[in-house]
């Protein structure tokens, strides 16, 4: 089948005149017979088709993205490099809004199953609003939208390296919550200077059906935090099961106590810490993102928070360097420096070391007779 559509046009053409060619013998050489006897058997493939055309139309309907997929410390980033759909010429906010209200089956198609799963973070590129910005991106995920990405800007500009858009060196890159600042570094890793991030509550304590009360800080990184330490598990791979459940429940008690972030945002991440693994480190971490999907990096906004919540404690100096860990083990290295006077006394602005590497160059294909071309909806 293949065959008969790479030859269908030429050998359409060459119909007649092939056929003649054959039933007279008249092939002056050898080369001219095979290329005969080749197209002979094209003609009878596309032949043994009625609806031949049907298979270019079948083609021409398709709806394509190319993409990059990257991990960093383990958590996929799919970054859209280009064929999404048109959101204006807005401002960043704006282009999100408009992604968010009339195209959000493209988000569904781009990150659910069957292309994707509710590990995958994706990454749309933008053009940005300020053009000595490298890139804007809007970041999402198989149940919504992120407002920034710790592990998926890493991803993003080892992906733009990649490309050749950057070199080693700062950029700045443009997100509906703010601008970051991102240094590639000469050893391959990256550094992403966050946007500003503070402890909103302190020891607010939570009462969880099925495990009792227990209390945790309510921090911002980029995105809303609960972040517990005296919790009772031990965070190893062989509990990821359990932890999930568990922290799935905590999610559900704090929306049902409406415990929320401020101006009543939704709290979407709940981060449970614990005695590091692996020598040299300073913990370990387990964080629930939304969807239930557990995060394999150390989660760039979670360690923002929690480098925050350090901050305010006075048990991270500023500039000291904090190693996060992992569930898995892939560590990022967290430090901060004061925020000025723009921003809110309590506030630190958090930077973000970790490494990314590229897994895959190629398109997604989208055939609208597919039942799920836009994503398998289960929530």
């Amino acid at each position: 089948m293949i065959l008969a559509y790479r030859m269908t046009i030429s050998a359409q053409g060459a119909h007649a005149s092939t056929r003649r060619t054959l039933a007279q013998g008249g092939a002056r050489d050898e080369t001219t017979r095979l290329a005969a006897r080749y197209a002979e058997i094209v003609i009878v493939c596309v032949e043994s088709r009625q609806d031949w055309r049907g298979l270019r139309s079948y083609h021409g309907d398709m709806k394509t993205l190319n993409v990059i997929d990257s991990h960093t410390g383990g958590e996929p980033t799919r970054l859209v490099v280009s064929g999404g759909p048109e959101l204006g010429g807005g401002t960043l906010a704006e282009r999100f809004d408009v992604l968010r209200t009339r195209f959000d089956d493209w988000r569904a198609g781009i990150v659910t199953e069957p292309r994707g799963s509710d590990v995958v973070v994706g990454a749309l590129l933008c053009e940005p609003d300020d053009p000595e910005s490298a890139a804007g991106v809007i970041f999402f995920n198989n149940v919504g939208y992120l407002g920034m990405c710790g592990h998926g800007t890493i991803g993003l500009v080892v992906s733009l390296a990649h490309m050749g858009r950057i070199g080693p060196g700062q950029h700045r890159i443009e997100t509906p919550v703010g601008v970051v600042d991102a240094t590639l570094n000469d050893d391959g890793s990256v550094s992403v200077r966050n946007v500003p991030a503070r402890r909103h509550r302190r020891a607010v304590t939570v009462d969880v059906p099925g495990y009792g009360p227990l209390t945790g800080d309510v921090a911002w990184g980029g995105n809303w935090f609960f972040l517990v330490a005296d919790h009772g598990y031990t965070l190893l791979p062989a509990n990821i099961a359990e932890l999930t459940t568990y922290t799935s429940a905590i999610r559900d008690a704090l929306i049902a106590q409406n415990i929320t972030g401020a101006d009543g945002a939704l709290i979407d991440h709940i981060e449970l810490f614990g005695p590091p693994a692996l020598p040299g480190n300073d913990s370990r971490s387990f964080v629930l993102c939304p969807g239930n999907a557990y995060d394999r990096s150390p989660c760039g906004t979670g360690t923002s928070a929690k480098v925050a919540c350090l901050a305010a404690d006075g048990k991270l100096a500023e500039g000291a360097v904090w190693r996060q860990e992992s569930i898995i083990g892939s560590v990022f290295e967290a430090s901060w420096r004061a925020g000025d006077a723009s921003h809110m006394s309590d506030t630190v602005i958090p930077t973000i070391t970790g490494h990314a590497h590229i897994m895959a160059e190629g398109k997604l294909c989208f055939d609208e007779r597919d039942p799920f071309a836009w994503g398998i909806r289960t929530q």
